[in-house]
């Protein structure tokens, strides 16, 4: 359960006397459980229906407390089962309407045509070209360049999984820094060797002869990803003398 700010006026991070929250204080609300997740990705979520914050007559955004838990329902489902936003829209609407919505997953028929069905274990959403580049933000040639840099790449069939969306709204986050596409490269080389090492333990269970040991794989891949984002993040904090909110 997300973790939303009680009581008082501080700066930033504390909810106004209504409940509600600034844009930058859901983001320090979820970065505990997100520690990915950005201005963007939140603003690309409500651009894309999932949310609907209130607005302030000078614009600003004002979340209420539903409004942030349901931010972590979404990011928790995208995390956790790979779903589409249309099908996570799709199935918290129902949820709100008091329906009975079994959460499903993406699935695929045999004729290539996505399909939704209830299954045992996740499969990972995709999305195409033309998709990333409206949820970036982006131009083909930037995204040509990114590829070109290891930062985003096609699948077999030249679709996306959904993670590159988090990758491409990262790279456009940084970007407003003056950090350029070339810059990330040793960030995607050092990406690389830290997904190797996660391999190597876990590729015994992989191979294990008893499918619960191998099921048993994926979860201890996602245990130590996080635990190998959380020692970079501190190692980067560190080598920069500062500690992030």
């Amino acid at each position: 359960m997300l973790r939303t700010p009680s009581g008082g006026a501080g700066h930033g991070t504390a909810a106004t006397d209504s409940g509600l929250m600034s844009i930058g204080a859901v983001l320090n609300t979820l970065r505990d459980e997100f520690p990915e997740v950005t201005i963007s990705k939140i603003r690309f979520l409500e651009s894309e229906g999932l949310i609907e914050p209130q607005r302030t007559p000078s614009g600003y955004r004002k979340f209420s407390p539903a409004d942030v838990e349901r931010l972590g329902q979404v990011l928790r489902m995208q995390r956790d089962h790979y779903l589409p936003l249309k099908v996570i829209r799709e199935h918290l609407d129902a949820i709100a309407r008091g329906e009975a919505a079994p959460l499903p997953v993406v699935g695929r028929q045999r004729d290539g045509e996505a399909a939704l069905e209830v299954a045992e274990g996740p499969t990972a959403a995709r999305i195409a070209r033309g998709e990333l580049l409206a949820a970036a933000g982006i131009e083909d040639r930037e995204l040509s360049e990114w590829e070109s840099y290891g930062l985003v790449t096609p699948l077999a069939d030249g679709v996306y999984d959904a993670e590159a969306v988090t990758v491409a709204a990262l790279v456009v986050e940084l970007g407003r820094f003056g950090i350029e596409p070339r810059h990330l490269r040793a960030m995607k080389a050092a990406a690389d060797r830290e997904a190797g090492l996660v391999d190597q333990v876990v590729a015994p269970l992989k191979r294990h002869r008893n499918p619960q040991t191998r099921a048993h794989a994926e979860a201890r891949t996602k245990e130590l990803a996080a635990l190998t984002v959380r020692l970079h993040g501190a190692l980067v904090q560190t080598a920069l003398g500062v500690r992030l909110p």
